[in-house]
């Protein structure tokens, strides 16, 4: 097949990252299990670190190989003829390439614009209310639904039904608000985001979900821990809250942008066991200031390495490209 130059750049580009794409996840997916179990012996909210950026990593690979190899290598060693024969299996990769990149996006928009929608809908069903003791407004939803939620990406909002506001009592509604604030802190709908907008591994099939749902789990006991602090009291507030609303019924179906107090009902009995029978974290060790700046240090290294090595390197991956095009 004969493709004229720039749409050869985009072919190779898609086919690249989908190659790389797909080993990389194929790789993760395989070591995930003993990476959920290694996560076990960890904090919380260091625990969900290393499992977002685990799922975040074939996608970054790939696009870094992308951005900073093929297209440099392409655009300085191809020669800008007018068009030239592509293999079919370069095209075949790319259209797939192209499918999971279209498929993500579409994803991430369907879910933006959930969001946009339910937001929507609570402003005008609902009115802002204050309560002592807390700093913002919260969203009340005229509705007797089991609903506690921090909702939006760019201004996240407090949602909160006029059941739950009846129900719980003040250090129950303090807790769990504390909880939702924890999301807010951590940027829990954007990360959400982030594993939308990643591409799959292949077009429709997701083999990384259960690092997804892991990292989920994790996020909601991070958000628990932050909430209480240690406080004993508070923790028995949190679990409580967590007990009356789930006596309420079942929860409404919340946009995927969106962290609700019950996010993962699944868990529930573990989530109160946690908060009732609290484990000692192991102190941490302190390290010297140089250890600290030892990993900035690498990365810096390897920054300065890339760019000396950038003409030979930029070579090899052109050749790679020759035999992927024909």
């Amino acid at each position: 097949m004969i493709l004229p130059y720039l749409l050869r750049l985009s072919c190779l580009c898609f086919a690249s990252f989908f190659a790389l794409n797909l080993a990389a996840g194929l790789l993760v997916r395989f070591f995930s299990k003993s990476a959920i179990r290694y996560t076990e012996s960890r904090s919380p909210r260091a625990a969900a670190r290393y499992l977002l950026a685990l799922r975040l990593l074939p996608f970054a690979l790939a696009a870094l190989f992308v951005v900073a190899l093929c297209v440099p290598s392409y655009l300085w060693l191809e020669p800008a003829a007018a068009s030239e024969r592509v293999g079919l299996l370069s095209v075949f990769l790319g259209i797939l390439g192209a499918a999971t990149w279209l498929i993500s996006i579409a994803r991430a928009i369907h879910s933006l614009m959930a969001s946009w929608r339910h937001n929507r809908l609570c402003r005008l069903a609902g009115s802002n209310t204050s309560i002592p003791g807390e700093s913002s407004s919260l969203l009340v939803v005229e509705s007797h639904a089991p609903l506690l939620a921090m909702s939006g990406l760019l201004r996240p909002r407090l949602l909160i039904s006029r059941g739950v506001l009846q129900t719980l009592s003040s250090e129950e509604l303090s807790a769990a608000l504390l909880h939702e604030h924890a999301h807010r802190t951590s940027r829990d709908n954007a990360k959400r985001l982030l594993l939308l907008l990643a591409p799959d591994t292949f077009p429709l099939i997701r083999p990384l979900r259960a690092l997804e749902h892991s990292w989920s789990r994790l996020a909601e006991w991070a958000a628990d821990d932050e909430a209480t602090t240690g406080d004993s009291n508070r923790a028995v507030s949190l679990a409580a809250a967590l007990i009356q609303v789930a006596r309420m019924g079942s929860a409404p179906r919340m946009p995927y942008l969106s962290t609700s107090l019950l996010a993962c009902d699944r868990d529930l009995s573990a989530r109160i066991d946690r908060l009732l029978h609290p484990v000692a974290p192991a102190r941490p060790v302190a390290k010297p200031a140089q250890h600290r700046l030892r990993t900035p240090g690498f990365l810096l290294a390897g920054c300065l390495t890339a760019l000396l090595l950038a003409p030979s390197a930029l070579s090899s991956v052109h050749q790679l490209l020759e035999l992927l095009l024909h």
